[in-house]
């Protein structure tokens, strides 16, 4: 009887260790995704005509990491509400959330290179404070 409870506690503690292992792969593997992504979106830094597709593309990849982050919400700024206790600079992220949507509302928005680089600012410190870049 002895040797079933220690063969029984020995698999459960094994499987625990590996449910373990497992998360944390996971988790590096979409952390190189996210980061990956980012990258990518920051190509469309290097022309003005781009500028807006990176800022909507950085929204998009925000809402992604904050819907497989089980945050709650209908939208992107119900779940950032949700979330607000992760993300350190809630006003920037907020701003450019804003921006983002105003861009997909408004074809004749201008912008300039402030704008982009404190959205894009943004963005990323709400990605990193949700643990996806680096």
């Amino acid at each position: 009887m002895n040797h079933l409870l220690i063969a029984a506690v020995s698999a459960v503690v094994t499987l625990v260790l590996a449910l373990l292992v497992l998360s944390v792969l996971r988790r590096k593997s979409n952390k190189r995704k996210y980061t990956e992504r980012w990258q990518d979106l920051q190509r469309y830094c290097g022309s003005k005509e781009t500028w807006p597709l990176a800022i909507i593309t950085a929204d998009k990849l925000l809402d992604e990491a904050l819907r497989n982050h089980r945050i709650k919400g209908k939208s992107t700024g119900e779940r950032l509400v949700a979330a607000q206790h992760k993300i350190t600079d809630n006003d920037a992220v907020w701003y450019s959330h804003n921006l983002a949507k105003k861009l997909i509302a408004e074809t004749t928005v201008r912008l300039n290179q402030a704008d982009v680089k404190k959205s894009l600012v943004g963005f990323r410190q709400a990605l990193k404070d949700l643990g996806v870049v680096v």
